[in-house]
């Protein structure tokens, strides 16, 4: 099996670290996850958690204005961050000898960002993710989908009943004290965990992360978030007529159980069995038989507190979605019969 060595502690402020050395590489790795994604949000404040990347990269007290950029840039490093469910996270690929830099400079966003913040600066940011959610949801083929889906199957008020990107409507009613109280719910040092891999060493690596870090006080303890899996009474069929799209497309989701529960593992492998290859099942129904598309799509996602397992054809012009679906069937009961060949399954 795979084995990676790490060494793994909390500072007294409940900041988790891990560290990772790889010395093949002369560079270093940082990434900081904070347990805050869009399912922390309320209804009539979704988007909170992506905004807030977005706010991260501004600036801090002492980052001016896109210093991170330009910094890192200069370092000839890289840099992102992303925003799901269920966290938000931030990291940074630089030459080793950046290590102290990277540390500081995140340190200074974790610690000492929110004095920053002014009414000019959130509006300027809820521009660009409007804009950005204009790009890939409105103006996007198939687009919508996931903001369906996730309005669909999960009941009014769950938390993954929005997206990530959140109604544009809420951000544009944040106030500085909503992005206040969120910082200081959710940008806590003991709501976050730090991982340093590559080429450093680790009495020195300690000791900066203690230089920068132990000093940035502890948040109130976070609560956290109960599985809370979705149920459908019966299923439910929707259609939406997608402009930018120009082939049929069927989605079919169901409702499953949250990360970390047995079954979430066999239905990971199940998705994979099922449409992950060309002697699978649906491929076979599908593509080499019934040439209804020219590929398929299945995934099993448990996040949380709650999983789906999505099964999606993007078909061939003119095809009819009523026959794919009997399609589906079709795969699974052959699924069913034919059962799972060990090798695969190894």
């Amino acid at each position: 099996g795979v084995h990676i060595a790490f060494e793994q502690y909390t500072l007294d402020n409940g900041l988790k670290v891990v560290l990772h050395q790889d010395h093949s590489d002369p560079i270093v790795a940082l990434a900081i996850q904070y347990h805050v994604g869009s399912g922390r949000e309320k209804p009539g404040k979704t988007g909170f958690a992506h905004f807030f990347e977005h706010m991260l990269f501004q600036r801090s007290e002492n980052l001016p204005r896109n210093a991170f950029f330009q910094k890192i840039a200069k370092m000839g490093g890289t840099f992102n961050g992303s925003t799901n469910t269920d966290g938000t996270n931030y990291y940074e690929a630089v030459p080793r000898d950046a290590l102290e830099k990277i540390l500081w400079m995140e340190a200074d966003r974790m610690g000492y960002f929110i004095n920053t913040v002014t009414q000019s600066g959130l509006e300027r940011e809820i521009d660009i993710v409007s804009n950005e959610k204009r790009q890939n949801y409105d103006s996007q083929p198939y687009g919508q989908s996931s903001i369906i889906v996730a309005k669909e199957l999960y009941p009014q008020g769950h938390p993954y009943s929005w997206t990530t990107i959140g109604e544009i409507a809420d951000l544009r009613s944040a106030t500085l004290d909503d992005v206040k109280e969120f910082y200081h719910t959710y940008y806590v040092p003991n709501n976050a965990t730090l991982v340093l891999t590559g080429d450093f060493d680790a009495k020195l690596a300690k000791e900066l992360i203690n230089k920068y870090f132990a000093e940035i006080p502890a948040g109130n303890p976070v609560e956290k978030p109960q599985p809370a899996p979705a149920v459908l009474e019966s299923t439910k069929s929707v259609m939406w007529e997608d402009a930018y799209a120009k082939l049929p497309q069927l989605s079919v989701n169901y409702p499953t159980v949250e990360q970390y529960h047995p079954d979430s593992y066999a239905l990971s492998a199940f998705a994979s069995l099922f449409a992950g290859s060309k002697t699978s099942p649906l491929y076979k129904v599908i593509v080499e038989e019934k040439r209804l598309a020219p590929s398929v799509n299945a995934f099993s996602m448990s996040r949380e507190i709650a999983g789906q397992t999505q099964i999606s054809v993007r078909t061939f012009e003119g095809v009819n979605l009523n026959d794919v679906y009997a399609a589906i069937d079709e795969a699974f009961a052959r699924f069913e019969s034919e059962g799972v060949n060990e090798q695969e399954l190894q």
